[in-house]
């Protein structure tokens, strides 16, 4: 069986071509577009609601440094002890009033490649999932987690980027695996943590 290509071109078929091409037509002579092609939009990112903080209305002091979790503007804030760095991320946040833990805290260890467990609770609304999670790629904690001295509440990273600027956790505070990796170099063990 032989195929046939049918080449007639319907009006509408030319008018979608020269659209898509770039060329008008109705002046008697075909004109190259002359303005750039559409590119993509850029990336939005959800930073019109970050509001910054000063940290005196926070901590009586920056021994250690101070790091502070914006549930609401979903922001992380990061002082150095002598004030000389500043930080501020974009993150996510925990999915609900019930997940959210607030108050302070403090980072009592750091782990690079975090293997990761889910909780009791996390277990049983997932039952699904693994009981162990090793590190890589894959790991929920990503590639770097401050630990807290709140029982099961980490500041890590996430290889899931959809996940940043939303409410999206089971309780922890997630950021971008480069800024986790940035805050991980800077905080120290004992860096003091608000979550508010």
């Amino acid at each position: 069986m032989k195929l046939v290509k049918d080449s007639s071109i319907s009006r509408r078929g030319a008018l979608l071509g020269a659209a898509a091409s770039g060329v008008f037509l109705g002046t008697g002579v075909a004109t190259a577009q002359t303005t750039a092609p559409l590119a993509s939009p850029p990336v939005r990112r959800n930073i019109s609601s970050f509001s910054t903080s000063n940290w005196r209305d926070h901590f009586d002091n920056l021994n250690n440094g101070a790091i502070l979790c914006d549930i609401d503007s979903r922001a992380v804030q990061y002082w150095s002890e002598d004030e000389s760095v500043y930080k501020l991320y974009p993150s996510s946040v925990p999915e609900s009033e019930e997940l959210t833990k607030r108050g302070y805290t403090s980072v009592i260890k750091k782990v690079e490649g975090p293997s990761w467990r889910p909780t009791p609770s996390m277990k049983i609304r997932n039952p699904d999932w693994p009981d162990y999670f090793p590190p890589g790629p894959d790991n929920p904690l990503g590639t770097h987690a401050l630990y807290l001295s709140w029982q099961y509440y980490r500041v890590h990273g996430t290889g899931d980027t959809r996940k940043i600027g939303r409410q999206s956790s089971n309780g922890c505070i997630g950021l971008y695996n480069e800024h986790i990796k940035e805050l991980f170099a800077l905080a120290e063990v004992g860096t003091q943590v608000k979550l508010f």
